[in-house]
């Protein structure tokens, strides 16, 4: 593969806002960016080594059974790292800055982490996920279809943990080229599991069936796969990309794990993009009560992007203050910022 298909990680920079405008630029007019450096490393390796525990190991019965993307490890949770990587104030600033809009104005609707193994044969058939199908990821994140280019809804990421020398398998991503660009025509519906077409994973088989079903889209498809490049992945790293961006997952290297933490945040006025997880409060009344430590602990702009009402919503009074102050204060919630807002209102 030549070095111009490879995409580079560009640094972040210090500080609250970490995209340079040349990256915010990128993303919203080719629809990805690629930064480095938005965590400390130290979350990062507590996260890998966490996870890699959780998992089973490479080149075992239940790994080659793995053909498809998805775990059980999803946010809240107890997982050391996973939240506090979800709600890292550099991420939300990121995330912010790329729909350009506050982080009070920004909603979670994805957090979970993925293990992907190299397998040595395909095991699940249509829906296998080894070479994946060229694809957009908005028919389930979405109860519509994405709005027009410049006036993007969500941000999708890809958080990788894994170090692609080691296990290979890069994401492949086609950069949008512009107004007019064919790949990119409109509506986006020339994938399979839209409309009336069946879901199939597996590229082979996808790129086959588009042949027999809808053949004048057969070379058009190949197009995209002629124009895919492949991020060059380090521990850290971020692909920031969006639901109706053309991407895929290419073959890993047989008897290798990769982990990633997927993310999605949408704009709060968009309803219609869905939340994939179940709702985060079905983690309370754990023992250990740490989803209740995590809203109590959490800064304002961390509840926002929850759910959890801000200062001067009309939610606030001097009754449910109180209520929720007897139900987190416990744990150390400060319902102060409630009071003064209500306070400055009336």
């Amino acid at each position: 593969m030549t070095d111009d298909r490879w995409l580079k990680p560009t640094a972040a920079c210090q500080g609250t806002e970490p995209l340079t405008d040349e990256q915010i630029a990128s993303w919203r007019e080719a629809g990805w960016t690629f930064v480095r450096g938005i965590f400390e490393n130290a979350l990062i390796e507590r996260l890998r080594q966490a996870a890699a525990e959780r998992f089973p190991l490479p080149d075992t019965e239940a790994a080659e059974a793995t053909a498809d993307f998805g775990s059980d490890l999803v946010f809240p949770s107890t997982l050391e790292g996973l939240n506090e990587l979800t709600l890292h104030p550099r991420l939300l600033a990121s995330v912010a800055a790329l729909l350009g809009m506050e982080i009070t104005d920004i909603r979670l609707s994805q957090s979970d982490l993925w293990p992907k193994y190299g397998r040595r044969e395909k095991s699940a058939g249509a829906l296998d996920n080894m070479d994946q199908r060229i694809h957009v990821d908005y028919p389930n994140h979405t109860l519509a279809h994405p709005t027009e280019w410049h006036r993007p809804e969500a941000v999708e990421m890809i958080v990788y943990l894994s170090h692609l020398d080691e296990c290979g398998g890069p994401t492949a991503v086609v950069p949008r080229a512009g107004e007019g660009d064919p790949a990119y025509r409109w509506p986006i519906v020339d994938s399979p599991g839209i409309g009336a077409l069946d879901y199939v994973n597996d590229r082979e088989r996808a790129e086959a069936y588009f042949a027999r079903e809808r053949p004048e889209l057969a070379d058009w498809r190949a197009g995209l796969y002629a124009r895919e490049r492949y991020a060059a992945f380090e521990p850290g790293d971020v692909l920031f990309y969006r639901h109706d961006t053309w991407h895929r997952g290419t073959p890993m290297k047989p008897g290798a794990l990769r982990l990633v933490q997927n993310l999605t945040f949408r704009r709060a006025d968009c309803e219609w993009i869905s939340t994939l997880h179940t709702g985060w409060a079905w983690k309370a009344y754990r023992r250990d009560k740490y989803l209740e430590r995590l809203i109590s602990r959490a800064s304002l702009e961390q509840r926002a992007v929850l759910g959890f009402p801000q200062p001067g919503n009309a939610y606030w009074t001097e009754a449910t203050i109180a209520a929720v102050e007897a139900r987190h204060g416990v744990f150390g919630m400060d319902v102060t910022p409630y009071r003064t807002a209500l306070t400055r209102e009336t």
